[in-house]
């Protein structure tokens, strides 16, 4: 694959690239940064890509392990009590998700990204495993769990 294809893809992909990272990091800033690692680490190592008809998947992977990168180093810093925010800034935070976002927020990272890579990158089980590096009964645990969480939040959230 050349360095003109893998812009191609990144180009022609990067709505979905965003929808991944989106899917394990909330701020858009942090996506952008995942983003734009993954996409100067994918031209650096594009000799390591074997067959290019998994480019999309390499970077994929890529992506994964930046976003990851990204979420790692957040546990490093110290958290701060939304308390000590101003009340302008907590209501737009709390009032710009719906409740599906937020229901998808309780997920834990690994879960979310296997409901965000099945049904709505359309990845089969057996592409979700390879790209996450686990088993298919792992992904499969996470897509039953991930749906039975779901389903249980947005019914308490509409019975509230």
């Amino acid at each position: 694959m050349t360095k003109e294809e893998l812009a191609n893809l990144i180009t022609t992909e990067q709505e979905a690239f965003y929808r991944i990272a989106k899917t394990l990091l909330y701020d858009d800033y942090d996506c952008g940064d995942a983003i734009s690692s993954s996409i100067v680490k994918a031209f650096e190592g594009l000799n390591s890509l074997r067959k290019p008809k998994y480019a999309k998947t390499w970077f994929i992977r890529i992506l994964i392990n930046e976003c990851y990168a990204i979420l790692n180093q957040q546990k490093r810093i110290t958290a701060f009590d939304p308390d000590t925010m101003p009340e302008n800034v907590v209501s737009i935070v709390n009032s710009d998700y719906s409740e599906l976002y937020e229901a998808l927020e309780a997920l834990s990272p690994k879960t979310r990204l296997v409901i965000s890579l099945y049904y709505m990158e359309g990845y089969s089980v057996k592409e979700i495993a390879r790209l996450t590096d686990t088993t298919e009964a792992s992904v499969k645990n996470r897509l039953l769990r991930g749906r039975k969480r779901l389903k249980d939040d947005l019914e308490e959230m509409e019975g509230a």
